[in-house]
């Protein structure tokens, strides 16, 4: 009879979408992964059934964890490591009372989501899309001090609605552009970290002074739908609209009136209701700068977030509290 001490057997984890292959290779070296190689979009059935006998779960946003789903998940099921900041996309609640862990991936998206912001918002007010469009159809036949004329971003007043992560490197780029920052959420930061910033108590008195108005906060019962025909209202005419966030915060049908109406000079939009399904009318706008939901979409930024992810899968699974646990 051997002495041989027994070799524990890896965790078997059901990794939900293509991962990057530098956090796939630590996947496969760590646990038995059991991975998406085609990049499918399951079904609720089919990740249900995919995830008998797994231990965890590696999820996107692309996936809907409602509570009917969390609660069919089979019973080894232990925790949901989240890649995404985001984790709208799974019923808290639901996932307490069945004792789930939850945990996203948060700080080191923040460079490329503001990356992407600035990209958003020089874009759209620049008429980005509309020029692209112009050369690559050969549209393009003449030149006037009248052509293409947009708005400019130095020096205009930018108003951040959520000043967490994001929002504060938002912040220190658009500084570059020597715009004047305002924000509102829930708290207020501390004054060294304001680094000038104009905070607001309520949106209702930050949207008048917005020349531009970017979107940060998380979406929540409370945030969804926020900016409506009334917000949207409070904005100054010719306003630019910024949205890398979530698109639950916006109502398309107020917002593509006020693009429609000339209300709002233009829109930069990464985050969308119903993704990807999303309003054709925002693809017929002029006036829009669209993106197909790629705030994080850097080699190093999804390299560093699925690391993330499987770092809260080590802790877990050596008896440590996650350190980016949210359920």
């Amino acid at each position: 009879m051997s002495d041989k001490p027994s070799v524990p057997v890896p965790p078997v984890v059901l990794v939900t979408r293509k991962l990057p292959n530098a956090v796939e290779d630590r996947l496969g070296r760590d646990y038995q992964a059991r991975l998406n190689s085609d990049d499918a979009l399951y079904s609720k059935d089919e990740l249900i059934e995919r995830a008998g006998g797994a231990d965890a779960i590696v999820a996107c946003h692309t996936e809907h964890l409602s509570a009917e789903v969390i609660e069919r998940l089979p019973e080894e099921v232990k925790i949901v490591a989240n890649f995404s900041v985001g984790f709208d996309h799974v019923d808290i609640e639901a996932a307490k009372k069945r004792g789930l862990v939850v945990t996203n991936t948060p700080d080191v998206l923040s460079d490329a989501t503001a990356e992407l912001t600035m990209m958003l918002m020089i874009g759209a007010a620049r008429r980005a899309g509309e020029g692209e469009k112009l050369v690559r159809t050969g549209e393009w036949k003449d030149w006037s001090p009248a052509f293409m004329v947009g708005t400019q971003v130095t020096g205009k007043r930018l108003g951040i609605l959520g000043m967490g992560r994001v929002g504060q490197v938002v912040a220190r780029r658009a500084r570059g552009f020597d715009m004047e920052i305002h924000y509102h959420d829930i708290r207020r930061l501390a004054p060294e970290a304001e680094e000038g910033a104009q905070y607001h108590e309520t949106l209702e008195d930050m949207l008048p002074v917005c020349d531009f108005l970017s979107i940060h906060c998380n979406a929540t019962p409370e945030t969804t739908g926020l900016m409506n025909a009334e917000r949207f209202a409070l904005l100054p005419d010719g306003a630019i609209f910024v949205n890398a966030a979530r698109g639950a915060i916006h109502v398309d049908d107020d917002l593509i009136e006020a693009l429609q109406s000339g209300r709002l000079k233009a829109a930069g939009i990464d985050a969308y209701n119903n993704e990807p399904t999303i309003d054709p009318r925002f693809a017929e706008l002029p006036n829009t700068f669209l993106m197909p939901h790629i705030g994080s979409a850097t080699a190093e930024t999804r390299d560093a977030m699925g690391f993330r992810a499987l770092d809260n899968l080590d802790a877990f699974f050596a008896g440590d509290e996650p350190g980016d646990r949210v359920a």
